[in-house]
């Protein structure tokens, strides 16, 4: 394809390019974080979070002498806690194997912990101009309009050729500024729902605008439904405190504290569930009492409703036989240890009844 669209691309983002804090710059290590934290996550969502990591943790070295809660508890709200356990993993790693040079190459950014293609491109193209396509999901829509694509883009052979036509179109050495372009494109102009054909800079080369196919692209596989799950929570209190206790590192929310509980089990009610979660995780019959509410929550590939219960024990040890740690906190203190969403909506239920 011509070099003429892709110059009135990059002309168009030299004026309406978005401004993002981790712009600008080709510091790899802030290029990373950025990244990691746009997993799964709106832009306008991770800012704050990234300028409140940035000046927590400036640097890998910063990152790498932090110690874990430090870092789940900047990262707290954002979600998706496995993305804050390998950045600090990695920099540990970047610190010990690389003499803290971030690598530059593909196959040494992919060796780092939870980068994947995606990531590692978008590190390489930023920070090093390498030229490759960082092929999100922003680009797979913009990409499938333009060349009216009618195949999924997900799929291994429609990434390869997106991603080949892109390259073609590309001009050597200026991957930063155009994957970014393609990027802001999607986010500003071509929306995945009645995108601004009339203000785009492509329209002129866009085929499926061409076809007037442009809202019909890209196409999509039909997927299964999200599934619901109930999960009880059940909060514990002793002498002014209650019970919260550490998920296992490697998990769903790993590292983080949490109200012993579980998911119901089929035809299970939810106080059934709960007697049943506490025996196994903690070695102890409980009594139910109040309830302190129903929270609900949506994860990428499923959604939860938890519905937090006191309750009480009439003694016996406790056993942390699904947890590495037991702690007990004054509720005024809870928030000084780092929870998932959920488990801080509880944690703040359980303040304001205290």
């Amino acid at each position: 394809m011509s070099k003429k669209p892709a110059q009135a691309l990059l002309d168009w983002y030299s004026v309406h390019a978005r401004n993002l804090p981790w712009r600008g710059q080709k510091d790899p290590y802030a290029i990373w974080v950025s990244e990691v934290m746009l997993q799964q996550t709106r832009v306008d969502t991770v800012v704050p979070y990234y300028n409140r990591w940035m000046e927590k943790f400036p640097n890998l070295e910063a990152l790498a002498e932090a110690e874990i809660d430090d870092v789940l508890h900047v990262w707290e709200g954002l979600g998706y806690y496995r993305r804050a356990h390998n950045l600090y993993q990695a920099a540990n790693q970047i610190l010990t194997e690389c003499d803290g040079d971030f690598p530059k190459d593909l196959n040494g950014i992919m060796n780092l912990p939870g980068v994947g293609r995606y990531t590692a491109a978008a590190i390489a193209a930023f920070a090093y101009e390498v030229d490759v396509i960082a092929y999100d999901g922003n680009l797979r829509r913009v990409l499938s309009r333009l060349f009216d694509f009618a195949e999924d883009p997900r799929s291994p052979r429609g990434e390869r050729i997106l991603i080949s036509k892109a390259l073609e179109w590309m001009p050597s050495g200026s991957s930063s500024k155009f994957n970014q372009a393609l990027m802001d494109l999607g986010a500003l102009i071509c929306h995945p729902r009645a995108p601004k054909c009339d203000a785009c800079p492509l329209q002129f080369c866009c085929q499926a605008f061409a076809s007037g196919v442009q809202e019909e692209r890209p196409v999509r596989t039909k997927r299964d439904p999200i599934p619901h799950y109930l999960v009880t929570a059940g909060v514990l209190e002793r002498d002014g405190k209650v019970l919260i206790a550490r998920r296992p590192e490697g998990e769903l929310l790993g590292g983080l504290w949490e109200f012993p509980g579980g998911k119901c089990e089929e035809g299970e009610t939810l106080e059934a569930c709960l007697l049943r979660e506490w025996r196994e995780e903690m070695g102890v019959d409980i009594s139910i009492g109040a309830s302190l509410g129903a929270f609900s929550h949506a994860y990428t590939h499923f959604r939860v409703t938890v519905h937090a219960f006191k309750c009480y024990t009439s003694g016996g040890e406790l056993e942390a036989h699904a947890h590495t740690e037991l702690c007990w906190v004054k509720p005024g203190k809870l928030q000084n240890y780092p929870m998932g969403k959920v488990d801080r909506k509880i944690s703040v239920a359980v303040i304001q009844k205290s």
